[in-house]
């Protein structure tokens, strides 16, 4: 025998699995006709390693040299379904069954892979024929109970998951099958019960502890499921799934907290990628302490997992693109999938949030359109499990003289939403109307929360609840409108509109594109910012006449101080500028502000942006530059959040990002007398800026063509007169405009929504 497969079993018997694999691929690469052994001790090594692609390549040749070996052929059909590609693990597992028709791994196998291709009609028949086969199987009783439920057939389903649990009664995914089922159908109760009942036969089984917390997080009860995972401390120490659960249960209400118990997961079990992603996604996230450096842990983090393991599931993939995008990693964000295939996987996983970041890499109009499917795919799903877990309808309320007007955002609070907010709140016209707010912050009330809740008719603050519940808040309130402000934004229940809780509702402010559900019926929007053609929007455009926003005064105030002169003259030079997020950013947006630091010699850009701190996003973004030929020294961060307001003092003019344009960021420019120039596109999220420069005066900044773009920035080098005046004159004239005259946009907001609740409701 060969030493090498000698040292290769010492290995495996001492744990060094990655060493056995080498050792017996060396073999193999210089002598294919070793034992049938051989070959499946790699196969199966290569599966438990979880390298899946190398796993495929030699399940390849495997079958090639031994093409009579079932299990051969099994195990390439179970790797080619991990790696996504289920006609080809199909056609392997045929095969398998081709040779021995009676071999159940392949049937079963066969199942799954019908499952995950969304055939459950098909994997019915398949888990039917073994069920009848083997009554008494606990495994393909659940399957097929998952083959029934994937078809609607959830209580025929039931009885299958039940004699599943009664022939094994420590059959624990098939507990969680039907709690999970409880659970997604808003069932919470009946969850937790069924839970008590798996522990009681299962006392020390943890994931049903887990399932537990789980259903917890999913009803809203964050800090129920805090408490209950603390409880088990004790009975579970140095339980990495438990710290994983106490992190995820706090993200929302106390980061610094979640950070702690999401890294001792890491520490404790750094195999497991839901934990090291879970704590990437947070880092990220958290806006305390050195955010620069919290930044760049999550990217190394998350480099280390994918040198590790392929990502393949849509919550690991939105995670990698959120922190890939944050860094400026353009070329990597490109390698996880195309505009298509990732917008679709997120919509059809519910992760509606992952479509903004969708927005800065449209190119085209067939990725406008697209960009519209994928949101229609979310709102098709919500709306289909809304439809099966109905609210009750309260009977009509008493006719009144004065509209019920809701909005639903859980940004009403120191957030740019609340920042255009306001004017509606500091001038409610409360002879005509009475208004509702809703929110689900988990933080603590700040100033601009308790001003807003002095003013309403009735403020409803509910951290711990979940969106069937709010649904059925809200429509217990029985409303005449409702808006939502928030999209799918951190903390908002965009999903709530799916029950249609008011008989009219809207978009506003808080996402710039159309939510996906049919069940919204308005989008608002003015004659600049409304799509320059109807296929781009779902809703229908409620039009204000003039601005969809105003200054809210609380925000936009006369502290933020403008220096006498120009930047230029203080830095001996021209800085361009953004403050804009790096959701936004792109390979074509840099090449385009690179053509204009080439026509203004000497000139600099600035990034006034938290990210400015992190190592890999400044790297990122010089190379980015300098492929485009503009040297790393022209180019400059500064890392601040928050307090960026007096940067632009340090700024002549800001150039926008594109596709999706600035909106807060442009307001904060021009209130500080810098000059924006934008590019103008067909969608709404394209045409913000321009709503914004064209209410303020200076329309002329804003054009349709990148080589106008160029030429308008090098104008505006030129004439000192012009930005001398702008950042003497350009807030006063804001104030003036219709950004400004926040009373008038209040009485004409109000209009507006008078007249759309006079048109007849949707049932």
């Amino acid at each position: 025998m060969d030493k090498r497969l000698v040292a290769a079993n010492e290995a495996l018997q001492a744990g060094r699995a990655g060493e056995a694999i080498g050792l017996l691929q060396e073999v193999l690469n210089e002598d294919a006709g070793q034992p049938a052994q051989v070959w499946r001790v790699l196969l199966h090594q290569l599966f438990r390693a979880k390298r899946r692609e190398e796993g495929e390549a030699w399940s390849a040749r495997a079958v090639a040299q031994f093409p009579r070996e079932v299990e051969f052929w099994n195990l390439r059909g179970v790797l080619l379904r991990q790696l996504g590609r289920f006609p080809e693990a199909l056609a392997a597992l045929d095969q398998a069954l081709k040779i021995d028709p009676s071999s159940k791994s392949p049937q079963v196998n066969r199942g799954n892979i019908l499952l995950d291709m969304k055939e459950p009609a098909k994997a019915e028949q398949v888990f039917t024929k073994l069920v009848r086969a083997d009554p008494r199987n606990a495994e393909y009783q659940r399957q097929l109970a998952r083959a029934l439920h994937f078809q609607g057939r959830t209580d025929q389903a039931m009885v299958r998951w039940r004699q599943a649990v009664a022939l094994k009664k420590n059959f624990i995914d098939a507990w969680l099958d039907m709690a999970g089922v409880f659970n997604e159908g808003h069932r919470q109760a009946q969850a937790h019960d069924l839970l008590d009942k798996a522990i009681a036969a299962n006392p020390e089984e943890s994931r049903l502890y887990e399932a537990k917390a789980i259903v917890f997080r999913r009803s809203g009860e964050l800090r129920k499921a805090e408490a209950y995972l603390t409880g088990l401390l004790p009975r579970f120490p140095n339980a990495a799934w438990l710290e994983y659960q106490l992190g995820a249960s706090m993200t929302d209400y106390d980061r610094a907290r979640a950070n702690e118990h999401l890294r001792r997961a890491h520490q404790l079990d750094p195999s497991r990628l839901d934990h090291t992603l879970a704590l990437v996604e947070s880092l990220e996230r958290t806006r305390t302490g050195d955010e620069g450096a919290n930044i760049e842990e999550a990217y190394q983090l998350l480099k280390d997992a994918m040198r590790r393991e392929k990502l393949t599931s849509p919550a690991h993939l939105k995670i990698a693109s959120e922190v890939l995008i944050r860094v400026s990693a353009f070329d990597e964000v490109a390698q996880l999938g195309s505009f298509r295939d990732l917008g679709r996987t997120w919509a059809e996983s519910g992760r509606h949030t992952a479509l903004l970041k969708q927005l800065a890499r449209v190119r085209t109009d067939e990725d406008r359109l697209e960009l519209v499917e994928q949101h229609r795919i979310w709102g098709r799903s919500i709306e289909a499990q809304a439809a099966s877990f109905p609210i009750k309808r309260p009977p009509p309320r008493p006719r009144s003289d004065k509209i019920r007007l809701g909005f639903m955002s859980s940004d009403l609070r120191h957030h740019p939403v609340a920042y255009f907010a306001l004017p509606l709140f500091d001038h409610l016209d409360r002879d005509r109307f009475e208004v509702y707010c809703y929110s689900f912050y988990q933080g603590e009330e700040d100033a601009i929360q308790r001003h807003i809740k002095e003013r309403v008719t009735a403020f409803r603050w509910h951290p711990d609840i979940g969106a069937r519940d709010a649904a059925q808040l809200i429509a217990d309130d029985q409303l005449d409108l409702l808006m939502e402000l928030g999209g799918s934004t951190f903390m908002n229940k965009l999903e709530v509109m799916a029950w249609r809780p008011a008989p009219r509702q809207a978009s506003w402010l808080g996402y710039p594109h159309s939510a996906g559900l049919s069940t919204i019926d308005y989008f608002v929007c003015d004659p600049y910012s409304v799509p320059a053609r109807p296929e781009l929007m779902i809703e229908r455009p409620m039009l204000m006449p003039d601005s969809w926003i105003a200054l809210g005064k609380m925000v936009f105030s006369e502290s933020h101080e403008i220096l006498p002169g120009l930047p230029e003259d203080r830095a001996g030079r021209i800085t361009f500028g953004t403050a804009n997020n790096p959701h936004k950013y792109n390979p074509d947006m840099i090449a385009l502000w690179s053509e204009v630091m080439k026509r203004v010699p000497d000139s600099r850009f600035m990034f006034i942006r938290p990210e400015g701190g992190t190592p890999s996003f400044r790297a990122n973004i010089l190379k980015a530059f300098a492929a485009n030929g503009i040297a790393a020294d022209r180019v400059v961060f500064q890392a601040i959040r928050g307090r960026h307001m007096p940067f632009y003092n340090e700024v002549d003019i800001t150039l926008d990002t594109l596709p999706l344009t600035g909106g807060t960021t442009t307001t904060e420019a021009l209130w500080m007398g810098v000059p924006v120039v934008s590019l103008i596109g067909p969608a709404f999220f394209e045409r913000l800026s321009y709503s914004i420069l064209t209410n303020s005066g200076v329309g002329d900044m804003a054009t349709e063509s990148k080589a106008e773009f160029v030429e308008i920035a090098v104008r505006l080098v030129e004439d000192r007169a012009r930005r001398l005046h702008l950042r003497q004159n350009l807030r006063e004239q804001m104030k003036a405009g219709p950004l400004g005259r926040t009373e008038d946009f209040a009485r004409k907001f109000y209009d507006m929504v008078a007249n759309t609740v006079a048109e007849p409701a949707k049932a």
